[in-house]
């Protein structure tokens, strides 16, 4: 049964609504262009295939989708999943020249397609702002062919300890970088409390395997800062 947290999601959407024309430029600026690295660390672990099918929920403007494509010469398809109008239009005019993207305004937890639909399922910095992530994940698993995979590229916790107070006090930042190239500081302090409450790498591994998923495994990237998330469904 869905448990659709129904503040978390008015916030959310408050949120990007007030970032979506400047959501890849803080991209950049927040991650110095590493975000660009991570991405690409996500599509090589995935390791796509010519005529893959992949769902990618919580899409933004569709950077993952556009990566996954390059990546297998544009002979695949892409469902964007995006909760945001703004944000998916964004994507929509973004990519509006690609014909084997499709874009869907719909919920993590609610997803508008047939079981087993898809090769892979791919989320990108979206999961912390899922309603209900055991929703989501049990629709991630429905979504997904026998064989299929979820690969999850979120912010995690970092062992290091002289890393993570130069990384806290950085994040004490972001919200006064949000203020001068957005002009508002909310939605930035809004992104680095659901990075500080989101869950470490072995408590996420342990919530997908609590939702079916086998083989589960991460990766930790730039120390733990952000890490990849991958597992299977198998039957």
């Amino acid at each position: 049964m869905t448990n659709i947290n129904q503040s978390k999601l008015k916030k959310a959407t408050r949120v990007f609504n007030d970032v979506f024309n400047k959501y890849d430029v803080m991209n950049d600026i927040m991650s110095f262009g590493i975000h660009r690295i991570w991405k690409k660390r996500l599509i090589d672990w995935m390791n796509p295939k010519k005529g893959d099918y992949l769902v990618d929920v919580a899409s933004g403007t569709g950077d993952i989708a556009n990566a996954f494509l390059k990546r297998i010469n544009y002979l695949g398809k892409v469902a964007c999943v995006e909760p945001n109008k703004l944000m998916m239009n964004e994507g929509k005019n973004k990519f509006k020249n690609l014909k084997n993207i499709s874009w869907h305004h719909s919920l993590a937890e609610k997803l508008p397609f047939k079981d087993e639909t898809f090769d892979t399922y791919s989320v990108s910095f979206g999961m912390r702002n899922f309603a209900d992530i055991n929703s989501s994940l049990k629709e991630a698993r429905r979504v997904l062919k026998i064989g299929g995979r979820i690969i999850c590229l979120e912010f995690s916790k970092i062992d290091n300890e002289i890393l993570n107070k130069f990384y806290k006090l950085y994040s004490k930042s972001i919200p006064l970088i949000g203020k001068y190239v957005v002009g508002n500081s909310e939605p930035y302090e809004y992104l680095t409390k659901t990075i500080e409450e989101f869950y470490s790498q072995r408590e996420l591994k342990d919530i997908f395997i609590k939702n079916g998923f086998d083989n589960v495994e991460f990766r930790n990237l730039s120390g733990g800062i952000v890490a990849i998330h991958s597992g299977w469904k198998i039957e």
